[in-house]
């Protein structure tokens, strides 16, 4: 039979018989048809859902876009009419800083969600700690739930492997999306309470994404995270769509909030693609619960091993009876002895006589919180009871840049940030205790000199070269600037050896790009072209750009808008290496 599918005036679609078709209709024949008719009709009608959500989606981008640009523009201009008054320009220039820091991730959402509607999104793998992606997730997280004042908990269960396998950037991603979204949606003074633990994954279950690459051998196990909160909740019609792209809340309470409907999508596909699960539980009203499982290969372990000294008492100075007990748990297994102190008068009564009696703790913990007196206050006490070389350390939630001055004037010799895991905490002691092996102190000195240091800035855009350059000489570095790769090649080659000791360099220039200049630089014949630290500094920010960076014989990237604190937290690092 041969027929012709066609739509009539009304718009349904019907099948047209060939009048000169030979034989009738089989009833299989009849029964495929409505089959492709219900395809092409389930098709049309996702077609124009499609259509719609994008359509909102261009709406709500208008909004959301214009709402930082005018707060940019804005205070822009009244900036410009105070230039003379500095508390008045400098809190413009704070409010332009969060709302380019909004903007950004408007534009990131949308160039990623771009990436995985065509499929051009891929992960990475390279070993990282779990410990410092958790406490930078918590720096980044914090400061938001602050301003609503809210109670915001990240709690460290039973994690038995830090040091993992995977992609960073997307588990960051895939972190600060929910959490940040928790803040976000959650009243003032909430509470939101998030949790990571981990347990064993078996070997027949094991779907890790790159497995050629990872050895069964260190791994594989689930990461668990869950984060949930008392906000404003959702409805189970909407649970429905949470992962549908451009897809959004749309009620009195969340018009105000700002958003791409996007999040919630890119996190789910993520997820996907780490071959991992995701979960959602929510009502309006109560809250909501999202819980995420990932698989991860545990990193190959580090030759080097900590040594403490065994049998040695710890003193814990800390009123909160958990993180005290984690503190505790923590030194056992280091083969050390906790002793635990909720007050200051205590802590300074017990260290007065064990000092008296020859049994001094070779450090002291200190909480965020004693039943008697401040923190700080206590480390003042017992600075002038020890000494000056006893080890105390400032476990916190806290900002370290924030406290970091009162915390040294007062007597602390590091800190080691919360949520609290176990390398941190033993890694530091062992450092301060002399027993540690290529540790660096938490107090990191971030004064020290660094004009002896010379710096290649590979830039085509003036505009931008202006901006590094007044980033980097904050720091004391010399800099000299090259316009394309071409000219950095050949001011690296013309200078003597060890000339510079680190080059920033841009990716699309013209004449001659990043990579190939990096690429001519490392095959150089002479001692100092393979070890130069190079670092991309492009807005080329895409996980697939890092790994082609690396290729071409970059060492580290960091992606435009050049961050000033992470700019800085490079150069300190590299030249406290270097000096070390």
């Amino acid at each position: 039979m041969e027929s012709n599918i066609r739509k009539n005036p009304n718009n349904y679609l019907v099948m047209e018989q060939n009048p000169e078709a030979d034989g009738q209709t089989t009833q299989d024949e009849i029964i495929e048809l409505k089959r492709q008719i219900g395809v092409l009709e389930d098709a049309l009608q996702a077609a124009e859902e499609t259509n719609k959500a994008k359509s909102r989606f261009l709406s709500n981008m208008s909004h959301d876009i214009r709402t930082p640009m005018n707060a940019i523009v804005g205070m822009t201009s009244i900036g410009l009419s105070h230039i003379d008054e500095k508390s008045r320009v400098q809190d413009c220039l704070e409010k332009i800083r969060t709302a380019s820091s909004h903007l950004m991730s408007l534009v990131n959402d949308v160039l990623d969600m771009s990436r995985i509607d065509s499929d051009r999104m891929t992960l990475n793998e390279e070993e990282f700690s779990l410990a410092d992606l958790i406490h930078d997730i918590s720096v980044i997280i914090r400061p938001q739930a602050a301003q609503k004042n809210q109670e915001l908990q990240i709690e460290i269960g039973m994690i038995q492997e830090e040091n993992l396998l995977g992609d960073p950037l997307r588990l960051r991603q895939i972190l600060v999306n929910i959490i940040g979204n928790a803040v976000k949606y959650t009243q003032a003074n909430g509470e939101i309470h998030v949790t990571f633990t981990q347990s064993p994954l078996p070997e027949s279950n094991a779907q890790l994404p790159s497995s050629d690459k990872v050895s069964i051998a260190n791994g594989p196990m689930w990461l668990h995270f869950q984060c949930r909160d008392n906000g404003m909740g959702m409805s189970q019609e909407f649970l429905k769509r949470i992962f549908v792209p451009f897809e959004r809340v749309h009620n009195a309470a969340t018009s105000t909030i700002e958003g791409t409907g996007l999040g919630m999508s890119i996190v789910k596909n993520l997820v996907d693609r780490m071959n991992g699960k995701i979960t959602v539980e929510s009502e309006e009203g109560a809250g909501s619960c999202f819980q995420v499982e990932l698989p991860f290969a545990i990193a190959p372990q580090s030759q080097n091993s900590l040594l403490l000294p065994q049998g040695a008492s710890v003193l814990i100075a800390d009123k909160r009876s958990p993180q005290a007990a984690q503190m505790a748990a923590y030194l056992q297994d280091g083969g050390l002895i906790p002793i635990h102190m909720e007050s200051g008068v205590k802590a300074v009564t017990w260290l007065t006589e064990a000092q008296y009696e020859n049994r001094m703790p070779c450090a002291m913990l200190l909480g965020q919180e004693l039943t008697d007196m401040a923190s700080l206050d206590l480390a003042s006490h017992v600075r002038q009871l020890a000494g000056r070389e006893f080890p105390i350390l400032l476990v916190s939630e806290e900002d370290w840049a924030q406290v970091e001055y009162r915390a040294t004037r007062a007597g602390v010799s590091a800190f080691v940030p919360c949520p609290l895991f176990k390398s941190k905490l033993l890694t530091t002691l062992a450092t301060l205790t002399n027993h540690g092996r290529n540790g660096n102190s938490t107090c990191a000195d971030h004064n020290q000199d660094l004009s002896k240091y010379r710096i290649l800035l590979v830039e085509d855009i003036e505009l931008n070269q202006e901006i590094a350059v007044e980033l980097l000489s904050v720091t004391g570095v010399q800099v000299e600037v090259a316009d394309n790769g071409q000219e950095a090649v050949r001011k690296f080659e013309t200078s003597p050896e060890g000339y510079y000791n680190l080059i920033f360099m841009d990716i699309q220039m013209p004449i001659m790009n990043g990579y190939e200049a990096t690429k001519q630089i490392r095959q150089m014949s002479r001692s100092d072209a393979a070890n130069i630290w190079i670092v991309a500094m492009t807005a080329n920010a895409f996980v697939e750009d890092i790994r082609l960076a690396r290729e071409a014989g970059m060492n580290e990237h960091i992606s435009k808008p050049v961050d000033p604190d992470r700019l800085q937290e490079i150069l300190y690092r590299q030249f406290t290496a270097e000096v070390t």
